[in-house]
């Protein structure tokens, strides 16, 4: 009971960052064409200094090294095998409407940086909390690849937005090219310097929750409360992905906290990254930041009920 509480209180305060963004766009204290602007400042610095953190607070070692690739593998191939069913349930559809494609990527795509990291410095135990974070980085290096290759392709429908040399070339690599030497090396900074990396990179989740705040004040609720469609859509995403992903790694021989880590991250809401795909492939960005913003508000449901799942599996995987 206690991991629903302290994931409730988690997601609670998380959304409650919405509400300034919220505000400050229904009172035209902000216009919605400069929302654009503070993307840019989120994943062009927040989100890179984020994953440095991530490496500089976590210790090296060559097992943990070969226990981040594992847990690249498993957090690809789940990611990819999501996106491929949705793609075969859904593609019969693609020509009717965009938000089909949307979808079909929305389904495997979590907000397993911006959200993700937070959520796991508040439930995972503190004797591997920075381990765990340092695996969302992995979760988001899978997401990046996919995203910019296979994703790109299934929401312009044209193969020419494939990108191999943006799935590397990105402000998310841009962080695992910095922070990885780093890690490896054991490479401590200045107190000044680290401070300052360490205090953009917290900057990310509020920041993540105001821009979808001051989305949410231009869109039509009626858009995004009153869609089954949209319903099933985050279903899929937020409590499917995760199950499935707990079939994965149920027999794989990795630590126990690896396991939890990997199916909180499969479980956190629709990432803002496919509305980003969206709005830089010029289709369906409608759909997507319905998605992103009803999978967000959603999660102050579904991210507790899969802590509380994770909390009972030691007891699952204890009579297997």
């Amino acid at each position: 009971m206690q991991i629903l509480i302290t994931t409730a209180i988690a997601v609670a305060t998380m959304l409650a960052y919405a509400v300034p963004g919220y505000l400050t766009v229904r009172c035209k204290l902000i216009r919605a064409e400069s929302i654009s602007a503070f993307s840019v400042l989120l994943m062009y610095v927040c989100q890179p200094m984020l994953t440095i953190t991530s490496f500089l607070n976590a210790t090296y070692t060559l097992d943990f090294f070969w226990k981040m690739i594992v847990a690249f593998v498993l957090a690809g191939v789940l990611q990819l095998g999501v996106i491929l069913i949705a793609h075969f349930c859904l593609k019969k559809h693609y020509d009717k409407d965009i938000k089909y494609r949307v979808a079909t990527v929305a389904t495997a795509f979590g907000n397993c940086g911006f959200m993700g990291v937070p959520l796991l410095q508040a439930i995972m135990p503190e004797a591997v909390r920075n381990n765990a974070v340092v695996l969302s980085v992995m979760f988001l290096f899978g997401l990046n690849l996919i995203g910019w290759t296979f994703a790109s392709y299934l929401i312009s429908g044209d193969k020419k937005f494939i990108s191999v040399k943006k799935a590397f070339i990105n402000p998310a690599m841009l962080g695992l090219v910095i922070g990885l030497p780093l890690f490896i090396c054991n490479v401590t900074l200045p107190k000044e310097i680290f401070t300052c990396v360490e205090l953009l990179g917290k900057m990310t989740t509020p920041l993540c929750m105001i821009i979808l705040g001051m989305r949410l004040a231009t869109i039509t609720l009626k858009e995004m409360f009153c869609s089954p469609f949209q319903y099933a859509i985050v279903g899929v995403k937020q409590i499917v992905m995760p199950m499935l992903g707990l079939l994965l790694i149920w027999f794989i021989p990795i630590d126990f906290y690896i396991r939890q880590s990997l199916f909180i991250l499969a479980a956190t809401p629709v990432a803002s990254i496919t509305l980003n795909f969206a709005e830089m492939l010029g289709k369906g960005q409608k759909t997507a930041a319905n998605l992103v913003l009803l999978g967000t508000i959603l999660s102050v449901v579904t991210l507790p009920l899969m802590a509380l799942i994770m909390n009972v599996v030691p007891d699952i995987y204890a009579l297997a």
